[in-house]
């Protein structure tokens, strides 16, 4: 059977905060203002009448937490406009290494913004896919990671497919896994992005390729929208089952955040008023605390998923809530949650944290 037709792409309608509703979050005071960060997920982009470019980006990273380095991912901004169309991908990490050299440079600060570069190639390709990889790699200039190609898909035509319009079970496709072996022996890593259904895809993958590095993003994508709205307790459970499944990958690794899209289950961009930090970490106390225990610290790290989570909190508040989150942890549990995890996964050389 044919799946439903979708109405658009996620990249088409990505939604730009609402900065007027964002000013109505009271100001808080900035909790540990001396741990070290890095933050390991975030964009950059220009588009329909939406910017967060590199001055965006200081505004929030310099909002009061200690922000060392940045991790850029990719987001289809700046592909090349012309050339082969499976190359056009490198013009984003040529793009993202432009604005690295400008923040090494010092005189944007002391972030060390997109010290670490994932970006896009068609998988797909199979064993084609690897002089693109390689260019990305030279575009890169030694900072060049990882791969994400996003496999977001679900049966109902309400809920919007990855930017990249992935069929259904593209993680075990055979000419995806061609593609795939590939980054293992050019030292890379690979960014899976998904939703929580399709978490078991993941894990085949992550058996299937043990000595390749996993990065699951955003807590493994659970939905809140469509079909799955009004279930969250039911969400959360297969969720759950999921996880603690993947976690006995040890090629895996978790990022914390993305919990505040649009498509999760909390909905607090829709509340009159944004939330302040104690809302955010009650409510995503249980998800974050399962990832926690059953990856442990040194394989989880928290991430801010900026701008897209702009539309739930502002910078500052969204890292007050994960401080709270933390708040019980060790001083090397804490050190590896916010900044060493995500330092060791993307090889960052960082300053004495």
């Amino acid at each position: 059977m044919t799946p439903p037709a979708k109405a658009a792409d996620a990249v088409a309608t990505v939604v730009a905060p609402d900065a007027a509703w964002l000013a109505r979050q009271p100001a808080e005071p900035i909790l540990e203002p001396a741990l070290a960060i890095v933050d390991p997920h975030h964009h950059l982009w220009q588009r329909r009448g939406h910017r967060y470019l590199l001055d965006e980006l200081l505004q929030d990273t310099g909002s009061g937490h200690r922000v060392l380095a940045t991790v850029f991912v990719d987001c289809v901004a700046f592909y090349r406009a012309e050339g082969p169309a499976e190359l056009r991908p490198v013009g984003e990490t040529e793009f993202a290494n432009g604005v690295a050299a400008m923040a090494a440079s010092g005189l944007y600060g002391d972030t060390r913004v997109c010290a670490g570069i994932v970006g896009h190639a068609n998988l797909t390709l199979g064993a084609a896919v690897r002089p693109v990889l390689e260019a990305h790699l030279r575009a890169g200039n030694g900072r060049f990671r990882g791969i994400r190609h996003a496999g977001g898909w679900d049966a109902s035509p309400q809920i919007l497919d990855s930017h990249t319009r992935p069929p259904p079970g593209l993680y075990g496709e055979a000419r995806f896994r061609e593609g795939f072996a590939q980054l293992a022996p050019l030292g890379l890593s690979f960014e899976a992005w998904q939703y929580h259904p399709q978490l078991p895809d993941v894990l085949a993958l992550a058996r299937a390729f043990p000595q390749t590095p996993i990065v699951l993003n955003h807590c493994g994508g659970p939905l809140g929208v469509g079909p799955y709205a009004g279930q969250a307790d039911a969400v959360y459970a297969q969720w759950r089952r999921d996880l603690l499944a993947l976690a006995a990958c040890p090629n895996v690794v978790v990022k914390l955040g993305g919990l505040g899209m649009r498509i999760t289950p909390f909905g607090f961009d829709r509340r009159p008023a944004p939330p302040s930090s104690q809302e955010l970490a009650e409510a995503w106390k249980p998800w974050v605390e399962t990832c926690i225990e059953a990856f442990g610290a040194r394989r989880c790290m928290f991430e801010s998923n900026f701008p897209v989570d702009q539309v739930s909190t502002g910078y500052a508040v969204l890292w007050n809530a994960f401080k709270r989150l933390v708040a019980g942890a060790s001083c090397d549990e804490k050190y590896a949650l916010l900044a060493g995890t995500a330092a060791r996964v993307y090889r960052l050389d960082l300053p004495s944290a």
